[in-house]
């Protein structure tokens, strides 16, 4: 075998700079802090306090300033208004001023300024932005002809060279230089997470800054570092020009964005939950629950169903179906293939409007009585009525420390709802489903379970003990 032996020089980045540099700005960003109620009330008692105080008493003065009552002697008086100042990066992507920036740059602001590469400033307007991707599109006011760069349209591979250009600690116009460390990285920021990771020194104040490739072109929107320090270690992370140039498009349209929603609590196919429901690999994701109202409830969709495929597209996990249900328009009508049974089957689902939802917390529920015991999974069982609650499912009490249940973090408090897909209303309940699961000849059976009113799946192995 003969080895090949490639010599590299490093790049110049001059000429890319140079020609990107006048679209790159900072942005400034005015945030009022919340107003302050003072109430000085009291009546007689509080002014005759103040004045039995010794001459030169720092409260003293402390009333003087700040404690003078109205006529009614408690009038609450408003503090005066504080504001807070942050700065981000960002860049143009029109002639006519539209800027991209950091959702996270201007959240709270109530005035922007736009600063370009000479010094210039102009006042800018928030178009929209949208917290699930971190994005922002704001709107310089007046008529001016910019430098504007233009996403790039093609994926940059990992190992090519990249430019960030910034705003630094405030150093505006601030260049550096790095490569493509990876693809597809999910950072935990939100459901859509597919950051191009980058070696290419980003600090704070970088935020919505771009990241461009050797022909001048925007592969990324420079949105978070990893940092145990605060400062660079070689690790940022940028949205892909792919998600940013779709988002931006439907905020300049619409100064919002509009997704599919399926309705869905979904979760990722391990390898033994994949064999606890006859699935060859584990792929796909599970749905821990249907949501009360939403599409997947109203098409049939239920808790235990593994999503495979959304249109004939694949669904490799949760993130993946997050991404294809957001491409499409509310109101649109798919094909959702699911593994249920031991079978594929397609279920037609007409999708519905993404929107904020709460979770309310709930409360973790004791029992003294009525327990029972298995001890191989490391679990200690009651009713709800024994646990002074009403409704479906068996509460776990106990958890044995390292146990099955222990390592799949179940928690005392925690509500088993269905075990291997049967439904489950008291420990004989369970006790039944796992006999079944053992003559039905599975390694590990599936619990649905409930936690702070949100479901998920845990496979128990069965040959334990």
């Amino acid at each position: 075998m003969r080895s090949v032996w490639i010599s590299a020089s490093p790049a110049d980045f001059s000429d890319v700079v140079r020609t990107v540099s006048p679209a790159v700005v900072s942005v400034r960003v005015k945030q009022a802090a919340e107003p302050r109620m003072m109430n000085f009330g009291g009546g007689e008692n509080f002014e005759e306090f103040f004045k039995g105080l010794p001459d030169g008493h720092p409260f003293q003065r402390f009333f003087r300033e700040f404690g003078e009552r109205g006529e009614e002697g408690n009038t609450p008086r408003r503090a005066p208004r504080q504001y807070g100042m942050s700065q981000g990066s960002g860049f143009f992507i029109s002639e006519d001023g539209y800027v991209v920036t950091n959702q996270h740059v201007i959240d709270k602001g109530t005035e922007f300024t736009v600063i370009d590469q000479d010094g210039n400033e102009y006042d800018a307007t928030l178009i929209g932005a949208d917290k699930r991707t971190d994005l922002a599109l704001l709107k310089v006011e007046g008529e001016a002809d910019f430098t504007y760069v233009n996403f790039a349209q093609d994926a940059p591979q990992v190992g090519e060279w990249t430019v960030a250009i910034g705003n630094p600690f405030g150093l505006g116009g601030s260049v550096t230089a790095g490569i493509v460390s990876a693809r597809g990285r999910d950072i935990g920021a939100g459901p859509y997470d597919d950051f191009i990771q980058i070696d290419a020194p980003v600090n704070r104040g970088n935020s919505g800054g771009p990241a461009f490739n050797m022909h001048g072109e925007v592969i990324g929107v420079n949105a978070a570092i990893f940092s145990p320090s605060g400062g660079n270690v070689g690790i940022a992370f940028a949205i892909p020009s792919s998600t940013a140039q779709d988002v931006i498009m439907q905020l300049k349209d619409d100064g919002t964005v509009v997704r599919g929603w399926l309705g869905v609590q979904i979760q990722g196919v391990t390898d033994d939950i994949a064999e606890s429901i006859g699935l060859d690999s584990a792929r796909g994701a599970i749905v821990a629950e249907a949501q009360p109202e939403s599409p997947a409830q109203k098409a049939g969709l239920r808790a235990g169903d593994t999503i495979l495929a959304v249109d004939g597209t694949k669904v490799d996990g949760p993130r993946d179906l997050s991404k294809i249900i957001a491409a499409y328009e509310p109101d649109t009508k798919v094909d959702v293939t699911v593994w249920r049974d031991g079978e594929e089957k397609d279920i037609s689902v007409t999708l519905g409007r993404l929107q904020d939802q709460e979770q309310a917390a709930a409360a973790t529920p004791q029992a003294e009585e009525g327990k029972t015991s298995l001890d191989k999974l490391g679990l200690v069982l009651t009713t709800k009525a024994e646990a002074g609650l009403e409704g479906e499912g068996v509460v776990i009490v106990e958890i044995g420390p390292d146990s099955p249940a222990a390592e799949k973090n179940l928690g005392t408090g925690d509500v088993i709802l269905e075990v291997g897909g049967m439904k489950v209303n008291n420990p004989a309940d369970v006790l039944k489903a796992l006999e079944k699961a053992e003559k039905d000849g599975r390694k590990a059976v599936l619990f649905r379970v409930e936690s702070n009113e949100r479901s998920r799946f845990v496979a128990l192995p069965m040959n334990v003990g």
